[in-house]
C-alpha cells in the first residue's frame, strides 16, 4: 500500500514536472488564450450567468491575468473542475492555473508539486444547518449526517473537530456544491460543511435563505488562492504579480475609474512603477510596460472585485473582515513594487 502511494504522488509530480518544462508564459502567448481551471459552479466565485458567461470573484482573478498577458480580458477558456479532478488538470497541462477556491497547504504545495501565488481569501472552515433543526453550536451535532466533499481539506478538518470534541457524525460524500445543495435540501444531511465563504455563497442561492443559520464555529484556517505547477517560475510570477497588483491597486487608490488619469504619471513613484510610466517592471515579467493598467482596467482593484462579486451588497454578503487591507485591520498586504 505504502508503495503504491509513493509511485502514485512521483507520477503525479512527473506530470507536473513535464507540463511546466514547456514554459506556460510562451504557450499562453501562443494559443492567444489562457486556460484557467475554476469550480464547477459556486455563486459569487465562479459560474455563468444568464448568458452562459463566466463571472465571480475566482473567476476575475483568472480574466486579470488573461489581461496582463494577452491585453484581453475576455480571452480565457474556463474548464470546470471539481475536487478530485483539479489538480489532475494542473498537474497535466490541461490548465495553465487554478482559481478555485483551493485552500494554500503544506502537502499540496510540497507533495503535489505545485505553487500558490498567493491568497485572494482568507477563510475558514463553518457549518449550515436548518434553522427548524435548533442547533446553535457545532458542537451539538452528535450523531449529525455531514454532507462533505470529497477531496477536499474539510474532510479532514471534518474528521478532527468531531474526534477532538469526542462526538462522532455519519458522512454523507458528494462531489460538487450543487450536489451538497440539492442533497442537503432533501434533506439528505442534517448538516452541510464547507468554507464558510462557500456555505454564504450556497444560502444565497435558496428560496428561502432565512431558514438556515451558519453556526458561530470556525474549525480551521483555509487560506484560499490560485496556484500553477512547480518549476514554472516565470509563470508563477505572471500569476502572482497580477494578484499582487490588484491588492496593491486598492491600497493605492488605483480604481477603474481613475485608472486613466493615474497612468499619466503621479507623484507617487510606487503608482508609477505599477502603471508602468516609471521603470522596467513589466519587462522583467515578459509583459509589455501596461500589464497592470490592462488586469486593473478589466476587472477594477481588489476592493472593487469583492465588492461587485461578493460583498455586503450582494446576496453573498460577506463582509470584508480578515480580507480588508492591513491598513484596515485585515491581512491583504502586497509585497512593494520596485
Amino acid at each position: 500500500m505504502k508503495k503504491s502511494v509513493i509511485l502514485g504522488a512521483m507520477a503525479f509530480a512527473g506530470l507536473a514536472a513535464g507540463a511546466a518544462s514547456a514554459g506556460t508564459l510562451d504557450d499562453v502567448k501562443a494559443r492567444g488564450k489562457l486556460n484557467c481551471g475554476v469550480t464547477v459552479g459556486l455563486v459569487g466565485f465562479a459560474a455563468p450567468n444568464a448568458n452562459g458567461e463566466w463571472e465571480g470573484f475566482d473567476v476575475a482573478v483568472c480574466r486579470a491575468v488573461a489581461a496582463a498577458v494577452l491585453g484581453d480580458s475576455t480571452a480565457v477558456e474556463f474548464v470546470p473542475t471539481t475536487g478530485k479532478t483539479r489538480f489532475t488538470a494542473l498537474a497535466s497541462g490541461e490548465i495553465d492555473m487554478l482559481a478555485r477556491n483551493t485552500t494554500w497547504t503544506f502537502s499540496r504545495d510540497v507533495d503535489l508539486k505545485f505553487e500558490f501565488a498567493g491568497v485572494n481569501y482568507y477563510d475558514g472552515q463553518g457549518f449550515m444547518v436548518p434553522k427548524e433543526l435548533g442547533v446553535s453550536s457545532a458542537k451539538e451535532l452528535d450523531g449529525a449526517t455531514v454532507c462533505i466533499q470529497t477531496g477536499t481539506t474539510t474532510e479532514l478538518n471534518l474528521a478532527d473537530f468531531f474526534r477532538s470534541n469526542n462526538i462522532s457524525y455519519e458522512p454523507v460524500p458528494i462531489e460538487t456544491n450543487a450536489e451538497a445543495q440539492q442533497q442537503y435540501l432533501a434533506g439528505a444531511c442534517d448538516v452541510y460543511t464547507t468554507d464558510a465563504s462557500g456555505l454564504a455563497a450556497t444560502r444565497a442561492t435558496f428560496d428561502d435563505p432565512g431558514a438556515h443559520v451558519l453556526l458561530p464555529e470556525i474549525i480551521s484556517k483555509e487560506p484560499l488562492g490560485p496556484l500553477v505547477r512547480h518549476g514554472d517560475n516565470e509563470w508563477g510570477d505572471v500569476v502572482r504579480w497580477t494578484l499582487n497588483a490588484l491588492v496593491a491597486a486598492e491600497e493605492l487608490g488605483i480604481t477603474s475609474a481613475n485608472l486613466s488619469e493615474m497612468s499619466a504619471g503621479t507623484e507617487n513613484p510606487e503608482i508609477n512603477r505599477l502603471l508602468g510610466s516609471e521603470g522596467t517592471l513589466g519587462e522583467m515579467l515578459g509583459l509589455d510596460a501596461a500589464w497592470a493598467q490592462n488586469a486593473i482596467a478589466s476587472q477594477g482593484n481588489y476592493g472593487e472585485i469583492f465588492a461587485k462579486n461578493i460583498g455586503e451588497d450582494t446576496p453573498v454578503g460577506l463582509a470584508r473582515g480578515l480580507n480588508a487591507q492591513w491598513t484596515e485591520g485585515g491581512l491583504l498586504y502586497a509585497p512593494p513594487f520596485r
